[in-house]
C-alpha cells in the first residue's frame, strides 16, 4: 500500500479551470477568509462548519490523553488568515529567519500540514503564506519551492515538502503536544494507517467514477477505529494518523451524499463518533471550508460536472 503523502501542484476553485488535483480545502466560521462569497445550498446548511462549534460541557466527554493532545473552543486562537498570493503579489524575504508554511487554502494536503501546525500550537511560532495555485506568482519556484506545489515548510534555510512528511517533521522538530505516540504498537498501526491513505483516496474517487463499492473504504476505517478503546480516534489519542485523513474524509462525507445518495456513517458508529470528536478539535474546525464549495470543486474534477 502507498501512503497518500502528497501535495497540490494546482486546485480548481471558483471559476478557475484546469486544475491537476482533485480536492479542495475546508474552513470554519471560527476564522476569516478574505474570499468571494458562495451561494448556499441544502448541503452547505447539513453540514454546515457552524454546526460544529461544539464546547466543553458537562455532556462532553474527553479523557485525559484527548486533553492532552487537542484544544477546545475555550481557548481557540482565532487568526485573521491573509489573502493568497497571487502573480501580482511581492513575494516575502525568503530565508531571513522566518519559518514559513507555504500553502493552499484549497489544498487537502497542505491542509494536514495546517492542522498539525494549529494542534501543535505553532500559529505564533510558523507564519501561513497562502498561494493561489492556479495564479501562482513565477517567484515561488524561482525563490521558494522548485517544484512549485503546497505544502512547502521553510525552516532553518531549507525548504521541504510532502505532506505525511512534514506533519512528522513539525510533530518531531517543534514544540507542543505530541502528536504521535510513543507505544510500539500504537506506532506500528500508524504507519500501517499512514500507509493505506492512497489506496482509501483512490478506492473512494473510483467508486464515485465507476461500480466500485462505495462502502469498501468506510469499512476499513470503521474496522481500524476498533482496534484500541481508549479513545474515539485512529490509535485511541489524538494523533497524525487522524489529521491525515481529516482533510479527505472531510470532502467525501458531502461529495457521497450528493453522487451517490450514500451516507456512510450510517451502520459505522465509531466511524461516525470520530468525526464528531474531530469536529471539536479547534485545531482542524479552524481549517475546514464550505461543503457546499468542496462538492461543486469535486464533481468538477472527477466527474466533469
Amino acid at each position: 500500500m502507498a501512503a497518500l503523502n502528497g501535495n497540490c501542484y494546482s486546485i480548481s476553485h471558483g471559476n478557475v479551470d484546469k486544475p491537476f488535483l482533485l480536492f479542495s480545502n475546508n474552513y470554519s466560521t471560527s476564522i476569516r477568509i478574505p474570499q468571494k462569497n458562495t451561494k448556499s445550498s441544502s448541503l452547505s446548511i447539513l453540514f454546515s462548519p457552524s454546526l460544529c462549534l461544539c464546547r466543553r460541557s458537562d455532556k462532553t466527554r474527553v479523557t485525559t490523553a484527548f486533553a492532552s493532545m487537542a484544544t477546545t473552543t475555550s481557548n481557540v486562537q482565532v487568526e485573521e488568515l491573509p489573502p493568497a498570493l497571487d502573480s501580482t503579489s511581492e513575494p516575502p524575504s525568503v530565508f531571513d529567519g522566518t519559518t514559513r508554511l507555504y500553502i493552499s487554502y484549497m489544498c487537502p494536503y497542505a491542509q494536514r500540514v495546517w492542522i498539525t501546525r494549529n494542534c501543535k500550537g505553532l500559529q505564533e511560532k510558523i507564519k501561513l503564506v497562502p498561494i493561489d495555485l492556479p495564479n501562482r506568482p513565477d517567484w515561488y519556484k524561482e525563490k521558494v519551492y522548485p517544484a512549485n506545489k503546497v505544502p512547502a515548510l521553510e525552516h532553518n534555510n531549507e525548504v521541504i515538502g510532502e505532506s505525511l512528511d512534514l506533519i512528522k517533521y513539525l510533530d518531531t522538530n517543534f514544540e507542543g503536544p505530541a502528536l504521535f505516540p510513543n507505544d510500539p504498537a500504537k506506532r506500528e498501526f500508524a504507519e500501517e494507517l499512514l500507509s493505506y491513505t492512497s489506496e482509501f483516496s483512490s478506492g473512494v474517487v473510483g467508486s464515485i467514477k465507476g461500480d466500485k463499492d462505495v462502502g469498501a473504504p468506510f469499512d476499513y476505517l470503521e474496522a481500524a477505529l476498533s482496534k484500541f478503546p481508549d479513545g474515539p480516534f485512529f490509535l485511541g489519542e489524538f494523533s497524525l494518523v487522524d489529521i491525515a485523513y481529516a482533510p479527505f474524509v472531510e470532502r467525501y462525507q458531502p461529495l457521497v451524499l450528493d453522487v451517490k445518495k450514500y451516507d456512510f456513517t450510517s451502520g459505522r458508529p465509531k466511524l461516525a463518533s470520530w468525526i464528531e470528536e474531530l469536529n471539536k478539535i479547534d485545531g482542524y474546525r479552524q481549517t475546514k471550508r464550505d461543503p457546499a464549495e468542496l462538492v461543486a470543486s469535486l464533481k468538477k474534477r472527477i466527474l466533469g460536472i
